[in-house]
Parts: structure tokens; sequence; C-alpha cells
């Protein structure tokens, strides 16, 4: 055993086997991993993966929250960095979104992939990260109320349109082009909506 391998902390089955299929899930999809391959990949067994979930769409709901916890702890760190200015929290969105499409760029988002998957509404991961959808256009629609947009609502709804459909160009156009064009629209909306305040 190398000095490396004895240093590396080793993470509880738990953590071990959500890390191995989100690794999975990434790379070959949601429906096509199988537990026993889960579990194998996080160095355990079948038995032991139930132990911490009681079924396989238990565990993608897991996987899925803790997607959504990452992107909700952004929202969090953009208001305590710019707590009084809520234009300059949604420039700084557009640019960390635009950086993570990099990240994107081999399978497309994650939680839109996992929608298209898991159909069944009922699915708990669906109800994950349908909720996560409401809570983030919510707070968008906080932002621009408190920017001072002539009509929050729409432009809420135009700042997720952006959102959604700069994560579904990303194959189709490339990540910096798509992560330019979305940070450049975003900076226009604000902009102009700052004349407008004047």
């Amino acid at each position: 055993m190398t000095a490396k391998r004895q240093a590396e902390p080793v993470l509880p089955p738990r953590e071990r086997i959500i890390a191995a299929a989100a690794d999975l899930f990434q790379k070959q999809g949601i429906r096509a991993v199988g537990v026993e391959t889960i579990a194998a990949a996080a160095g355990t067994n079948k038995m032991t993966l139930y132990r911490h979930f009681t079924s396989k769409d238990e565990l993608i709901a897991e996987w899925a929250r803790g997607i959504v916890a990452k992107k909700e702890a952004l929202w969090d760190e953009l208001e305590a960095r710019y707590p009084d200015d809520p234009q300059q929290q949604l420039i700084e969105w557009s640019e960390r979104v635009a950086a993570k499409l990099a990240e994107m760029e081999r399978r497309g988002s994650m939680l839109a992939n996992a929608l298209s998957e898991l159909p069944e509404k009922d699915h708990p991961a669906r109800r994950v990260i349908q909720a996560h959808k409401q809570r983030e256009l919510k707070h968008i629609q906080g932002l621009c109320k408190g920017a001072g947009f002539q009509d929050p609502d729409l432009a809420a709804n135009l700042f997720y349109l952006l959102l959604e459909g700069a994560q579904g160009c990303v194959q189709c156009t490339g990540m910096k082009r798509v992560g330019e064009d979305l940070v450049r629209l975003v900076e226009r909306m604000v902009e102009a909506n700052r004349l407008r305040g004047q």
C-alpha cells in the first residue's frame, strides 16, 4: 500500500455509494446502471446499499438532493457577497452558471437528464428536482423585485428561460459560446433595467 493511499480518508459506505452512483449516473445514465454495479463501484455489496437506501429510487433522490444542495448554496453565497445588490447577484449568478456549463458539455445537465429519464410524476427524485426548480424561480423573482424590474415576474421568467436554454444548448453550440451569450444577455437585461430606473 502506498503512502498516498494510506493518507486518503476512507468515506463511510453511504457516502461511497452516493459518490459511485453520481459518477455512474453521469457517465452511463440513471436507468442504465443497476444497484449491483453501484455497490461494486462503491466497494461494498447490495445488502449494504439497501441498508442505507430502501430502493434505487431513494438512492437517486438522495443523489438529486446533493446536487440541489450545491446549487442552492450558490444563492446563499451570492447573497452574502452582495447583500444589498440583487442586480449584481443576477450577473454573478449568470457567470457562475456559465462556468458550470463546462462540466455539462459531456452529457448536459444532470438534473435535466434525470427528469428525462424519470417520467413518473411521483418518482421521489423528480419531486426533489421540481421542488428545487420552483424555489429557484421564486428566488429569481425575489431578486428581480429587489432589482426594481418593472415586471419582475416576466423578468424572472426570462432569466429562467435563459438558464434552462443555456443548459439545453451546451451540446449543440458548445460551452464557451453558450456561457458567453448567457452572461452577455443577463448583463444587458440588468443594464436596461438600470437605465429605465434612472
